[in-house]
């Protein structure tokens, strides 16, 4: 893992789910900040002035032509 030398300033009340969806945009990164800040791995809830450490991740680029292509053109109870 790679840490980007950035850090996060926590809030009271926020997770390690709300930090991934605010810095990366999707909460699924949470996992990635555990483990980039193991000394804070144990708190459910930060009291708030806590400094997590960013990893760089691979954030997926969402792509609209992918979607259209396996939503059907009408819906199943109109066939």
């Amino acid at each position: 893992m790679t840490l980007s030398g950035q850090t996060y300033r926590c809030s009271a009340g926020e997770t390690f789910d709300g930090v991934a969806l605010d810095v990366y945009g999707d909460e699924s990164y949470a996992c990635e900040l555990l483990n980039a800040n193991p000394a804070l791995c144990r708190l459910p809830v930060f009291m708030g002035g806590e400094i997590l450490q960013l990893p760089v991740v691979e954030v997926a680029e969402e792509d609209d032509d992918d979607a259209d292509e396996y939503m059907p053109a009408t819906p199943p109870w109109k066939e």
